[in-house]
Formats: structure tokens, sequence, C-alpha cells
């Protein structure tokens, strides 16, 4: 069975669903927040919290040519370079930050952007490594994050087929042995009508890796429903308050959502079992409502039971309904009252 190890955690359709916290840029600048957001995800029971690890300087160009504006969206108005400057996570902040989530007891892992953040993780010794889906055709930087040896989680939103194909050939090619896909709609928020979440297992089968949902809708039903299909990972943005301001806030979740993520995600997995027609334990109690048959008139010995004497009904302690016609025509071996539960001991 397909599956990945991150921090000691196994990853596969058989173990429930990895819940994975994107803080993103939810820290709107302030490390405290970073910190309470890392304690927040644990407490919430997330199975680890992610951060992203760039510069505005590593990710684009300073310039307010028309290639670099962004013209609609969330952050309409800005350059690529004012938005990554706005969001981006200090690096100056990540020791604090992944020693944090240790004492706390969770695990803690980036998206880098460059091979600089490879470099800085790699110092923090860094679990995993996520490729965000914007870089999946970044192939020179998931090679050198492969190279590390660690598991690796590639989001796939706006690739085609073959470009998840050709990231997967770089992971594998670079020594990745442990890769995640992530089915992802990179838009922000995205619309639960275009996940078609079918993708999934056709995923599974097309490229024979452990898959997940990076989950960008505004509730928690898409990505419970995913759990279903096979997602053996879960990644939503979380927030301390969805209307907090920040870059990311308005499309993440809060608290309270990520704790009903966790839930529902790991009901939804437990749901799922084994192919099981047999009887549950949760079912024993209640056999005895079932119907069966029962005598509504009462018989005399050696006197033959007539269909009207007997009637399908609850509760269950007499012989099932499809005895029926087995019963009727036979003579009962005794006095039978009525409203006694049909036995085949009591007849002929």
């Amino acid at each position: 069975m397909r599956s990945i190890t991150i921090a000691g955690r196994r990853i596969a359709e058989d173990a429930p669903p990895y819940i994975i916290a994107e803080m993103s840029a939810n820290h709107n600048g302030n490390i405290d927040t970073a910190l309470e957001i890392i304690s927040k995800a644990k407490l919430a029971g997330a199975d680890a919290v992610k951060i992203q690890t760039y510069t505005a300087d590593t990710l684009t160009l300073n310039s307010d040519l028309p290639d670099f504006q962004i013209n609609d969206g969330l952050w309409a108005g800005r350059t690529l370079y004012e938005l990554y400057e706005w969001a981006h996570t200090p690096w100056n902040w990540h020791k604090v930050m992944f020693d944090h989530a240790r004492r706390e007891g969770i695990t803690i892992f980036s998206s880098p952007f460059d091979t600089t953040a490879i470099d800085l993780l790699e110092d923090l010794g860094a679990p995993a490594y996520k490729i965000a889906s914007f870089e999946a055709v970044d192939l020179p930087l998931i090679r050198y994050a492969a190279r590390t040896g660690k598991p690796m989680i590639i989001s796939t939103g706006m690739a085609d087929e073959e470009e998840i194909a050709e990231a997967i050939d770089a992971a594998r090619s670079a020594g990745c042995s442990e890769l995640a896909i992530l089915h992802c709609v990179s838009g922000y928020p995205a619309p639960a009508a275009d996940y078609n979440l079918l993708t999934l297992a056709d995923m599974k089968r097309r490229f024979d890796v452990v898959t997940g949902l990076s989950d960008h809708t505004l509730d928690n039903v898409t990505a419970a429903a995913s759990v279903a299909l096979g997602a053996s990972i879960i990644e939503k943005h979380f927030t301390l308050d969805r209307n907090g301001g920040g870059p990311d806030d308005s499309f993440s979740l809060e608290p309270e959502d990520l704790v009903d993520l966790c839930q529902s995600s790991r009901t939804a997995w437990q749901s799922l079992g084994l192919v099981d027609y047999g009887r549950k334990s949760s079912e024993i109690g209640n056999v005895k409502f079932r119907r069966s048959l029962y005598f509504v008139k009462p018989i005399k010995a050696g006197e033959a039971i007539t269909a009207d004497a007997v009637r399908s009904v609850r509760p269950g302690y007499g012989v099932a309904p499809k005895h029926l016609e087995a019963v009727v025509g036979r003579r009962a071996k005794a006095d039978i009252e009525v409203f006694t539960a049909v036995s085949f001991d009591l007849i002929d």
C-alpha cells in the first residue's frame, strides 16, 4: 500500500487522514500571532502546521511593469513584489516557530520557494517539504528538495496530467522515495463545484502515489467528501480570525472550523471501514425489533395452521417471515396460545 511517513506519522489510506493547517500569510506580520496559530492548530487536533519560506526578492522582481501587476481577485491593485513583501514569513522567525511547534508537540514544515529556502529549512531539521501549486512546474526546485531525501508533498493546482507526471518524475529521479500529491484548485476561495473529486481516484491509479486534497473552499464538506474517495492528506488555510484583514484570512478556517475539519475528516475515514455485510456491534440490541412470525389466533394440538393464524410483525423472536409458506398448512404439536412467537419446535 502506498504510504509516506512524516515525523513518525504514517500517512496512507489505511490510516486516519493527515490534517495540515496552512498558516501561509495569516500571521499578518506578527510573530506572536504566528506562534498562537501553531498552538491553536495543535489544540484543534491538526497533525501539522505548514508555513511558507520565501522573501519578495526570492519569489519575484521589484517591478511595476504590467506583467507584475495584479489586476483582479483578492489582491488587486498590488504588484507581485508588494504582495509577497506583505505576506512573507520573515526568515529570522523560522527557528522560533520550529522550536515553538516542537514544544507544543505538533509537526511543522514548510513550502520552500527557492534553493536558499531549502538550505534554511535543512538547517532547522524540517521533516518534509511541500511544493506549492504554482511551483509544481519548477522542476529544478523539486529536484533540489528531493535530494534532501525528505518526504515531499506536491500540490497540483493548474497542472495538467503531463505536468504532474513531470513533477513526479523529477522528484523520484532526484531521490525522493516518499511522495504524495494533492489535488488542488488554485482559486482563493475556490467553489466546491470546481473540485471534481472523482479526479482523486484517477490520480491514485494513474500516478501510484499517496494522494490528498489541498482545499480552498470555505467550508469542510469538500474535504470530508474527499476522504471517502481516498484522500490521505487534507490541507486547509488556518487563521485566528477570518476578518483579520491579512492576505489569506478571508478564505481560511478559524479555530472552531479546524476542530470540525479534524473531526469530520477522521469520522469520514472511520466510516469507510472494510467491505462487511455482517451484523455490526451497534445493531445487536436491535435485532429483536425486526419482523418475524407470530401466531395471532389460539391453535389446538393437531389443528392445521391457516394463513390467517400467522402474521409477520415486530418483534423478531419468531422465525423469519421468509418461512411463512413452510409454516402454513402444518399442524400444531400442542396447544398454542395467541401472540406466541412461531417456532418450528411447536409444529409438525
